[in-house]
């Protein structure tokens, strides 16, 4: 992560965050903060806020690629470290492990591939590279980070940016994350049939859209269904075991917490239970990140509690 850091500043690009395990530093208005938060399958994150695009087009290699190459020097440098040291030296495996490490991160940040739900820095890289919409997507998707770190709700943000890519165009991974931030913000606007319409196409299709955002968008289809015309049987059909092991491993989310919630207090009418969850809720909400976020949950929280009442 130190690697897209150093990276992204020397190509133009502006910190937003930095997060190793689920310890995050993020610049929220002008000041750094330290806040908690994670997602499964990711070690560490650097998000940085884009230049601009000129001439069509932006440097995106070696902020994509900087963590691969600041593994590969890392493990350079205790290669060569070991074979200066004594021989019969015990801190020589260690040394050498070290360097390793390096070389296999480097590998595994690097040669584009999917790792479980997400993709790695290769993989984006690869993917930006493909298609001047591809690169306009990267740019839109961390501008949005950008204003988000700013406390800028998504239904405030550009309506441009969140227009939604032809089906074809949403093969890249890339521009697929333009579809789902387009969901996204009509889930803040609380547009839930528009919401469900386009998250039911997208899911549908064949696409380069990433598991990590697949479980999202099902997520929120659970809680549109909830809310609505609560159907047991559709809600049971994308409730499957996979989607409710997703679910669990991404816990302290707040669109996961949120329609748990939902689930205990519409499906399962447990309302001790719901309130468990609100209370997980409102704990992880006071060092998330993005307080904006957690604002629009809140709102569909009381729109699901709202509801409750209203049909007991």
């Amino acid at each position: 992560e130190g690697g897209h850091l150093i990276f992204g500043l020397a190509t133009g690009y502006r910190f937003v965050s930095f997060r190793v395990g689920s310890l995050t530093l993020i610049k929220e208005k002008g000041k750094f903060r330290f806040k908690r938060f994670s997602i499964s399958g990711t070690g560490g994150q650097c998000l940085m806020s884009p230049p601009d695009i000129k001439d069509g087009k932006m440097p995106f290699v070696l902020y994509n690629l900087g963590g691969s190459i600041m593994n590969a020097a890392v493990g350079a440098l205790f290669h060569a470290l070991y074979f200066i040291c004594p021989n019969g030296s015990r801190t020589a495996p260690f040394v050498l492990l070290f360097a390793a490490v390096g070389f296999i991160t480097a590998v595994m940040n690097g040669v584009p591939m999917r790792l479980g739900a997400v993709d790695n820095d290769g993989y984006n890289a690869l993917a930006i590279s493909k298609s001047s919409e591809a690169a306009e997507a990267f740019w839109v998707q961390l501008s949005i980070v950008g204003q988000s770190a700013r406390g800028v709700r998504l239904k405030d943000m550009p309506e441009e940016w969140f227009r939604v890519p032809a089906e074809e165009s949403m093969q890249n991974s890339i521009v697929a994350v333009r579809g789902v931030l387009a969901c996204n913000r009509l889930m803040d606007e609380q547009k839930f049939n528009q919401a469900d319409a386009l998250m039911a196409r997208m899911l549908a299709a064949e696409s380069g859209m990433a598991g990590i955002h697949r479980g999202l968008l099902v997520c929120d289809r659970i809680y549109i269904e909830l809310i609505g015309v609560a159907r047991r049987e559709a809600i049971e059909a994308m409730l499957t075991k996979a989607q409710a092991k997703y679910m669990k491993s991404m816990r302290r989310y707040p669109s996961v917490l949120r329609t748990e919630y939902a689930l205990a207090l519409l499906l399962e009418k447990n309302a001790a239970r719901a309130e468990g969850i609100r209370a997980e809720f409102e704990k992880a909400a006071k060092s998330y990140p993005y307080p904006q976020e957690t604002e629009s949950e809140q709102q569909l929280i009381c729109l699901a509690l709202n509801k409750s009442r209203r049909r007991a």
